[in-house]
């Protein structure tokens, strides 16, 4: 499968740039505090997606990506997602979506993208949640998408990123199913694979109280693959990344990175 998770867009996923990591991990930090959650927190916070096709409870993994949750919740709590679109659905891949406008199907502005944390060890299974992004490994800003397969392509390997996994969804599944089985094709925008009846998602509100998982389709955690060994490649062709882009699985044969500096925790690289 050749489909990529950038808003529709089929995009190389070059190796990634080391220069800025330190400034974008301060940046990301201050998500952290402006979500409510303490650096290292592990509460099961949930969240409940409701579209216009039923609704979901997603539960957030901050323990592990403490920074794309805080991403997340930031753009819950600012109500960002209400009335936006799954603007994008891959039948037995993933529906993406939490970016575009409903209204108009254009782009809603948003924040500073979030450092890749990809490298969590968290993979890309069935039911759960992912951070969008285009080619370049940090891109990822508002834009979420849902596994409905399996989805090991999109997991890091030590020669590239991968794409965080940051949550999993607990319950509602069958609106996931329903959802990733809808007519699709060139819709406004977007040349293909957008649903041809609009699927809004009308609101994202947190739960309150810690969630429950007993029914979670998600992977359990698994560690994180070893840094490359090869040092001193450069990502070929990065560039900012248009708002609300989209995983994909990234094509092979792509040169290793370069790790970060020393004494910076930065995911292994996909």
């Amino acid at each position: 499968m050749n489909s990529s998770i950038a808003g529709g867009q089929r995009m190389r996923v070059p190796g990634p740039r080391t220069a800025g990591w330190a400034a974008r991990a301060a940046g990301a930090l201050a998500w952290v505090l402006v979500a409510g959650l303490a650096p290292g927190a592990a509460l099961a916070q949930s969240v409940r997606v409701t579209t216009n096709m039923g609704s979901f409870v997603i539960e957030l993994d901050a323990e592990r990506a403490p920074l794309t949750v805080a991403n997340f919740l930031r753009y819950v709590n600012e109500g960002f997602y209400t009335n936006t679109l799954f603007h994008r659905v891959v039948g037995n891949f993933v529906i993406q979506g939490g970016g575009h406008s409903a209204t108009d199907y254009k782009l809603k502005p948003t924040h500073e993208n979030v450092v890749n944390e990809s490298g969590n060890g968290l993979q890309n299974k069935r039911g759960t949640v992912g951070m969008a992004r285009s080619n370049a490994p940090h891109s990822g800003n508002a834009q979420f998408y849902i596994n409905i397969a399996d989805n090991p392509e999109l997991d890091p390997l030590p020669t590239r990123w991968g794409y965080a996994v940051f949550g999993r969804v607990t319950e509602g599944m069958e609106v996931i199913d329903k959802i990733g089985v809808v007519a699709t094709g060139a819709v406004g925008p977007f040349k293909s694979e957008a649903p041809l009846e609009p699927i809004v998602i009308q609101k994202i509100e947190v739960l309150k109280g810690n969630s429950t998982s007993s029914a979670a389709p998600g992977a359990a955690p698994t560690p994180p693959p070893p840094p490359p060994a090869a040092e001193g490649a450069t990502s070929s062709g990065e560039s900012a990344a248009p708002a609300g882009e989209s995983p994909t699985p990234p094509p092979t044969g792509e040169s290793a990175p370069t790790p970060p500096p020393a004494g910076e925790s930065a995911p292994p690289p996909r």
